[in-house]
């Protein structure tokens, strides 16, 4: 995904998006071990992909505590 494309979901997406890709890279890194990936940028891009939407996360919750 792209960054304005995390940026356009809200909070509960994230969430949701966040843990289906965490599910998918644990999935992944299982196969990766009895068979030789088809391509392996998707680890790279898989993570890549978590870590932004955690930071996204992480940003919407600083937004929060400093409005509060």
């Amino acid at each position: 995904m792209k960054k304005y494309e995390i940026a356009a979901l809200n909070r509960q997406e994230l969430v949701d998006r966040l843990k289906e890709l965490e599910e998918r890279l644990a999935d992944i890194n299982f196969i990766r071990v009895i068979e030789q990936p088809q391509n392996p940028m998707v680890f790279r891009n898989s993570r890549r992909d978590i870590s932004r939407m955690k930071k996204r996360l992480h940003q919407l919750a600083t937004a929060e505590k400093q409005t509060v």
